[in-house]
């Protein structure tokens, strides 16, 4: 086996940063305030209080084994542990129980500029990298120029590092990872940040680095990129292990894993959005039999907002509907029932009533959404509004983007819209 991982555990302190000692004076004071409070016996104390430290494991018995040549997913939410088994079997940080055995050379992109020093030139840290993997300077030179050419940066091959764009840094960090010959390749989401064309070349090489019978560790959020490149896959929940497996059934099992944010239903909100025109009483993701979607949602796929609520008093100004934004914040955009000619409108009776607007397919880019209740009174008084005291339901698009072999992963852009081309013939 190349990797051996056994019974591994990783805790983090959070709710209060560990101390940091930059100088002696900074050390002694330190020890001083820790004496003084064993002295006086402190009840707030970190001695006395055995809460005083807030921990959590970000991984938790986590045992697998990789054999040479495998390409493996690995996948799982946001703080599921994923970087954190990286950086163990990278030995930058050490685990606080179980072992991690890694045989061979191991090159790491973990980070953009992992491994590169910013103030020497791209071509002093090909060199650098090479050396830090045991290579020669006869070995390095071979590669030189295919690393230059992958990774497209040559005329800023003598420029220093720190210079470097993000993209710039994460294409020359794949090329001298990829093309070092390391044993073991270790790859955290990093490539999200290089555009779709080098994305495309990233995901080839790595195929040709398995089948060269080196080792692939791949941290992704990209399903399609998981399941185009990897033959085994593992789910982290919470930094345990969750699965492992071919990556569809494993895959399956992520995106059905949380459907906590998928629905909004009344209950102490109820007499909050009270009214007489419209009470909300559920808002949640359907599909086209109008049942509820628990998981994420492929971008080639249309999907429903259906809003319910009871209606005592009908007034014409009554506008009911719902806005999306992205999770960093940005409205993409509002979509209201009086949208259409007026004599298009849903009727809203006394009584209860169910309205759902639909999202069309190749509509949102992949990426985290969330959706905001709005209802008013249109130009007169809010209900719901958005940002205020809305109801929210999360939907994750992920995949679908298109057939094109170039959009495997995330599109540049707020939406990824597939538009119709043709080539007109020639006008004399």
């Amino acid at each position: 086996m190349v990797i051996q991982v056994e019974n591994l555990g990783k805790i983090y302190r959070i709710g209060r940063a560990q101390r940091r000692h930059d100088t002696l004076r900074d050390f002694v004071a330190d020890c001083g305030l820790r004496i003084a409070n064993l002295a006086r016996r402190n009840p707030t104390s970190e001695a006395h209080n055995p809460n005083a430290d807030d921990r959590i494991w970000a991984l938790k018995g986590v045992s697998f084994e990789v054999k040479q040549g495998e390409v493996v997913g690995i996948i799982g939410r946001n703080g599921a542990g994923k970087s954190t088994l990286l950086k163990i079997l990278s030995r930058i940080t050490e685990p606080t129980e179980g072992r991690a055995r890694v045989k061979g050379r191991v090159r790491s992109l973990l980070e953009v500029g992992t491994g590169f020093h910013p103030e020497l030139t791209g071509r002093e840290n090909i060199y650098l990298s090479g050396a830090i993997l045991g290579m020669k300077k006869a070995e390095i030179d071979r590669k030189f120029d295919e690393i230059v050419d992958f990774s497209g940066v040559e005329k800023f091959l003598d420029t220093p590092v720190k210079r470097y764009s993000s993209g710039m840094q994460v294409r020359l960090g794949f090329a001298v990872a990829a093309h070092l010959e390391p044993e073991v390749l270790l790859v955290d989401e990093v490539l999200a940040v290089g555009d779709a064309e080098f994305q495309k070349k990233c995901l080839g090489k790595m195929e040709g680095v398995a089948k060269e019978g080196r080792t692939v560790l791949f941290v992704s959020h990209q399903m399609n990129a998981v399941r185009t490149l990897c033959r085994t896959c593992m789910l982290l929940k919470d930094g345990v292990l969750s699965l492992r497996g071919e990556p569809e059934p494993v895959i399956a099992r992520y995106l059905g894993s949380d459907s906590s944010n998928h629905q909004w239903v009344a209950s102490g909100d109820h007499s909050r959005l009270a009214n007489p025109y419209f009470t909300p009483t559920r808002m949640t993701i359907v599909d086209r039999q109008l049942q509820p979607i628990t998981r994420d949602i492929r971008a080639d796929e249309e999907f429903g907002v259906l809003i319910e609520g009871i209606a005592e008093k009908l007034d014409s100004a009554l506008t009911v509907g719902f806005a999306v934004y992205r999770v960093s914040g940005e409205l993409l955009f509002w979509a209201l029932h009086t949208d259409a000619k007026q004599d298009m409108w849903p009727i809203i009776s006394k009584g209860r009533n169910s309205l759902i607007g639909w999202v069309p397919a190749h509509f949102l880019n992949e990426g985290d959404y969330s959706v905001e209740l709005i209802i008013s009174l249109h130009f007169i008084s809010w209900i719901s509004q958005p940002g205020v005291n809305a109801p929210t339901i999360r939907v994750s698009i992920r995949g679908g983007l298109s057939e094109s072999p170039y959009w495997i992963m995330a599109r540049p852009g707020l939406t990824s819209p597939i538009i119709s081309f043709e080539v007109l013939e020639n006008q004399r």
